[in-house]
């Protein structure tokens, strides 16, 4: 997908952001809000990984607002590649991905902040701005979260399990124990029913599972446990 946008406008002095997306509306609602804000400004907005690398090949922002889900491929692969090709430009998390299972990896990845949409829009701002300072961002509840499971005495089976899953099977592991049918996980990741077919068998060698349905259940029950909340 080319669907990038760079700010021909004059250089100031405020700090440059680039917003990666696939979601058209997302980023322009995204990019009125920050170029409002008299310290930062918009200079590009992309759909996927190409045109993110495209426009910081041109002009480097200072900071990247990532989004996980994007056209085509993933945002963690796209934050190690920042670090790898820009090691200079801050990375921001913006997702929907709930961040009980996501803003570990995504910090591991390069990411110097983690928020969810559907905070506060001044909140968006504020991750900006103290992932600009060298700071990282997380909301309080995270930082609850890493402290505690910092201070258990040992690794818990069920999540150590899946940590050995890739990102991307993390992702289609978490959309099945939310009842997601393998077509519409397909859909939401855009990707092929056979890729996530692949990904299943995948999950149920590394989680040792032996069918389907017995993975279906182990799903619901990570879901349950780490969200804290019915899948």
């Amino acid at each position: 997908m080319n669907d990038t946008t760079r700010d021909a406008s004059n250089p100031d002095e405020r700090v440059g952001v680039l917003l990666v997306d696939d979601h058209p509306l997302v980023r322009q609602g995204l990019a009125m809000l920050i170029n409002k804000s008299p310290d930062l400004r918009v200079i590009g907005q992309a759909a996927d990984t190409q045109g993110a690398l495209a426009l910081m090949a041109e002009n480097e922002p200072a900071v990247a607002v990532v989004d996980l889900s994007l056209a085509g491929g993933s945002g963690l692969d796209l934050l190690k590649e920042i670090g790898r090709r820009h090691p200079t430009v801050l990375t921001l998390v913006l997702t929907m991905h709930d961040e009980l299972f996501y803003a570990e990896r995504a910090l591991r990845a390069g990411a110097r902040g983690y928020v969810m949409k559907g905070e506060e829009t001044d909140e968006v701002i504020e991750a900006i701005r103290q992932v600009r300072k060298g700071e990282i961002y997380v909301s309080e509840h995270l930082r609850s979260t890493l402290v505690s499971r910092a201070a258990e005495p040992g690794p818990n089976a069920p999540s150590s399990a899946v940590e050995s899953l890739s990102d991307r099977e993390l992702e289609v592991f978490e959309l099945v124990g939310r009842g997601q049918p393998t077509r519409e996980i397909a859909k939401q990741l855009s990707v092929s029913v056979k890729t996530v077919e692949t990904h299943r068998h995948r999950i149920k060698e590394k989680l040792g599972l032996r069918s389907g349905t017995e993975m279906v259940r182990y799903a619901i029950r990570w879901v349950e446990r780490e969200a804290g909340s019915p899948a």
